[in-house]
């Protein structure tokens, strides 16, 4: 069917050619009943409507069917503030599981002064869709920004081993952390949802190099272990040894003050007898210690001439 194209803001309505043959009146009664059409909406479950009027906000409607006047008096936006948005950094996903590198984004300097390259993912939402709407212009192209400047400045106060192996988790809670109040002071309106490091690795220049280094690290670390579990089981040997030899002494000790206070003893008994008869006393010292040196040799007294007291022991035998 033929006709004209009219249009209010957004809205193109198309009229029939045979409505402009009623006449001048009726026409603009129909354009001004179509134009008031104009002003019904709707705004979905994950929506929310803010309506702008003379481009001043005034109100935010919920979901449902609504309305508000027709262009250029109102204006509505309806942005999702349930959707889960998504910004990456370091690469971008074309599609098909297919990637693409952005090294000038993903390659940073660490705390230790070391080049990492890493890849980010945040994800985020709409809190506030006044401030989302109205406070910044390209928010995607401003997430990414911030994102990325939140990251290199986390990743700036962490070396190199955290970044690569164990501070992961950490640096992905502080970028968030940091990036939410970045956002916040800029008032945009965004609650991030989660940010997580996508992969953390060195940059391929130096690949080989760190694996070198990783490597290195580990034979450290096997060496140190070995030398602590031989630690582990020279020392306690050691002690024992070392406590076994102490008990060892001190028997000894206590053996050898016994064995010196009975000889104490045997020379006061002997030197009371030695005081009573001196003489007989040295001849039986004598005889017992010529006994003990000669055990097996058999002995001769011959009486000397004068008193017969003199005793020869001699081995004639030769046995």
């Amino acid at each position: 069917m033929a006709g004209r194209k009219i249009v209010f803001g957004d809205t193109e309505i198309t009229i029939p050619d045979r409505l402009f043959s009623l006449g001048i009146i009726p026409l603009i009664g129909i354009v001004i009943g179509i134009w008031l059409l104009t002003g019904i909406y709707s705004v979905g479950p994950d929506e929310v409507g803010v309506v702008r009027t003379f481009g001043k906000v005034t109100r935010v409607a919920q979901s449902g069917l609504r309305y508000h006047l027709p262009y250029p008096i109102e204006q509505v936006n309806t942005p999702k503030v349930t959707e889960v948005k998504r910004t990456e950094i370091g690469f971008r996903h074309i599609g098909n599981q297919q990637f693409r590198k952005v090294e000038h984004e993903s390659l940073m300097l660490t705390g230790d002064e070391n080049i990492v390259d890493a890849e980010l993912i945040v994800q985020y939402k709409i809190k506030d869709a006044v401030k989302y709407l109205f406070n910044f212009v390209e928010p995607e192209i401003t997430m990414r920004e911030a994102s990325e400047a939140a990251l290199r400045t986390i990743i700036g106060q962490h070396s190199i081993d955290e970044a690569l192996t164990t501070g992961k988790f950490q640096i992905q809670e502080e970028t968030k952390e940091l990036l939410q109040s970045i956002v916040d002071k800029y008032e945009t309106g965004i609650l991030i949802v989660a940010v997580q490091l996508q992969s953390v690795s060195p940059p391929k220049q130096v690949e080989f190099a760190f694996k070198d280094v990783a490597s290195a690290k580990e034979d450290k670390n096997r060496k140190i272990n070995e030398a602590q579990g031989y630690r582990n089981d020279v020392i306690p040997k050691a002690r024992g040894e070392a406590q076994a030899m102490l008990r060892e002494a001190e028997a000894f000790k206590e053996a050898r003050i016994k064995r010196a206070e009975g000889d104490v003893a045997k020379f006061r008994a002997m030197l009371v007898e030695y005081r009573k008869a001196r003489d007989v006393t040295k001849k039986r010292l004598y005889l017992e210690a010529m006994e003990e040196i000669l055990p097996g040799v058999k002995k001769y007294i011959v009486p000397s001439e004068k008193d017969g007291n003199l005793l020869n022991f001699l081995n004639l035998t030769g046995e």
